[in-house]
């Protein structure tokens, strides 16, 4: 799928449930997350697949359920900890809606894409060279910007929210 397909089948659904049980738009705070969590896993494989060369392909690492497992419940943690559980779950819903957007023809087919199961299971051969690239690969080089870019001040805006949270909590 594109980035704007994934933030579309993430967004949707989190726009529907937050209109049907809060009567109001979703807050800065879920739409950022979601639309986050919607790139996440590309933001992070792609570039070290298609630019770094340290993964296989840009489908595993992020993209694969024994990481995307603990991310996930990490993410749940955190949220119910710092009292923010629509947050957390709108990015929740949002990575794990990119993963099955990436894996659904095959799940659909009765398939269960190996890709899933990386590093357990070898990842599926793929071209070197992905069919985005565009000419000398000039599309990998820009997404690896943009990644750079939208990681780091996810990065930042995590940090500072962690360091409030540790700051402002008073011991119990």
């Amino acid at each position: 799928m594109f980035p704007y397909e994934h933030l579309l089948v993430a967004l949707l659904p989190i726009l529907v449930y937050v209109a049907i049980c809060d009567r109001r738009l979703p807050t800065r705070a879920v739409i950022f997350v979601t639309a986050v969590g919607s790139q996440f896993p590309d933001l992070v494989d792609k570039p070290l697949a298609h630019q770094l060369g340290v993964l296989p392909s840009g489908r595993v690492f992020i993209h694969s359920l024994p990481f995307a497992v603990p991310i996930a419940v990490g993410v749940l943690a955190y949220g119910w900890y710092t009292e923010r559980p629509r947050v957390a779950g709108a990015f929740v819903v949002a990575y794990l809606s990119h993963i099955v957007g990436d894996t659904y023809q095959a799940l659909l087919a009765g398939r269960f894409p190996a890709d899933l199961l990386w590093p357990f299971v070898a990842a599926q051969p793929r071209p070197t060279v992905p069919f985005w690239a565009g000419v000398n690969g000039v599309n990998v080089r820009l997404w690896t910007a943009f990644s750079v870019v939208v990681l780091g001040v996810t990065l930042s805006v995590v940090a500072r929210d962690i360091w409030q949270q540790v700051h402002n909590r008073s011991p119990r």
